[in-house]
């Protein structure tokens, strides 16, 4: 078993769950592909990228099962990608403050050129009201780590200080709704549980 990403929350609900896998990150352009596909739904996004991601490590790797896996974070239709710095972050909690935004979480399976599930989870995320200065001290709290994260915040850190109220799963905040893999990885006869 193969996971196309470094994410090392996905590596960690996976070793948590005591599958054994290799990472191997895709070598793709996300953007490109989002643009070039012409999709623009934010779950359709995700599963996108993250068949792609899949499929792009199943070409080099034959024979194996490659896990790859999104998120996208929507506020109405808007799509957000990671803040290239602390201004961009600070911008993107400013919009995010007081409002609910969605995570759009896929994964996908391929093997040998072929996506054999895919499953997108959505979970809605309430953040409180924050005045510039607040956002500004969380910033200031959390460091660089706000950059490596779409929204600016990682909820299993300092970003669980930024919300309200929080619907939905715990790994699809996580970004890799884990459930309906275990269950497809079962159903493969993968896993020994």
């Amino acid at each position: 078993m193969i996971l196309a990403s470094q994410s090392r929350a996905r590596k960690i609900l996976l070793a948590g769950a005591g599958i054994e896998f290799e990472a191997i990150p895709s070598d793709i352009d996300e953007r490109e592909i989002q643009q070039t596909s012409k999709v623009s739904a934010p779950g359709e996004v995700a599963a996108l990228l993250a068949r792609e991601k899949a499929l792009w490590v199943a070409q080099r790797r034959g024979g194996h099962y490659v896990i790859g896996a999104d998120q996208t974070l929507a506020l109405g239709e808007r799509l957000f990608n990671k803040p290239a710095d602390r201004k961009q972050a600070l911008a993107q909690l400013m919009m995010l403050a007081g409002r609910s935004h969605e995570l759009h979480s896929a994964v996908a399976v391929a093997q040998d050129g072929k996506i054999l599930f895919q499953h997108v989870a959505v979970a809605r995320l309430t953040m409180r009201r924050m005045s510039e200065a607040d956002i500004a001290s969380y910033l200031d709290a959390a460091g660089d780590v706000v950059t490596s994260s779409v929204g600016a915040y990682q909820l299993e850190g300092l970003g669980v200080h930024l919300f309200e109220r929080i619907e939905g799963d715990h790994f699809t905040i996580l970004g890799l709704p884990l459930l309906p893999l275990l269950d497809f990885l079962r159903s493969q006869h993968l896993l020994a549980l």
